[in-house]
């Protein structure tokens, strides 16, 4: 792309000319007016840990935030080894579940809660994740999404262990 295209005003792009939407964010990931204050929003292409990505996904579902929860889990599936990715996809499924949900998208998350139930649903637990907990969670949500749910306190433990942080397998 050449740079009067990549530098059009109004218009979000990257160096590389790939489209970026720089507008603020709120908790859920819905864009709000420019120059509005929004929350911080997670960088891309981060490559973490297990033990991260399931330490900062955690925080930011207890804070309400689970449509940047989602942007954790999908760096974790993108960057890491193959025989993990469907995991980190159907985590990066139920944040995203919660995020319809909780912006009143009872079909979408519904939906997206049960696919990512049944996409983790054959892990072990690795890394200390709750497999049968979280997919038990997505069930019980899914069975009951008629309307807006508060994401906060709707947010799963992601391992078993009560409080503290996620360990750390890595």
């Amino acid at each position: 792309m050449d740079e009067a295209r990549s530098s059009r005003p109004g218009r979000d792009r990257d160096a590389e000319g790939r489209a970026r939407n720089a507008r603020p964010r709120d908790g859920l990931g819905r864009p709000l007016p420019y120059g509005a204050a929004g929350v911080e929003r997670q960088p891309e292409g981060l490559v973490r840990t297990p033990g991260e990505s399931l330490a900062e996904a955690q925080r930011l579902l207890d804070e309400g935030k689970p449509f940047h929860a989602h942007e954790v889990f999908e760096d974790a599936w993108k960057s890491g080894p193959e025989a993990e990715r469907e995991l980190w996809r159907g985590l990066a499924q139920l944040a995203v579940g919660l995020t319809h949900a909780a912006r009143g998208n009872a079909t979408g998350g519904v939906r997206l809660l049960r696919r990512g139930a049944d996409r983790i649903a054959p892990f072990p637990g690795p890394y200390g994740i709750d497999v049968p907990g979280l997919t038990a969670w997505a069930r019980e949500l899914a069975g009951r999404a008629a309307g807006p749910v508060d994401a906060a306190s709707e947010a799963p433990r992601l391992t078993a262990r009560e409080g503290g942080p996620a360990p750390t397998c890595d």
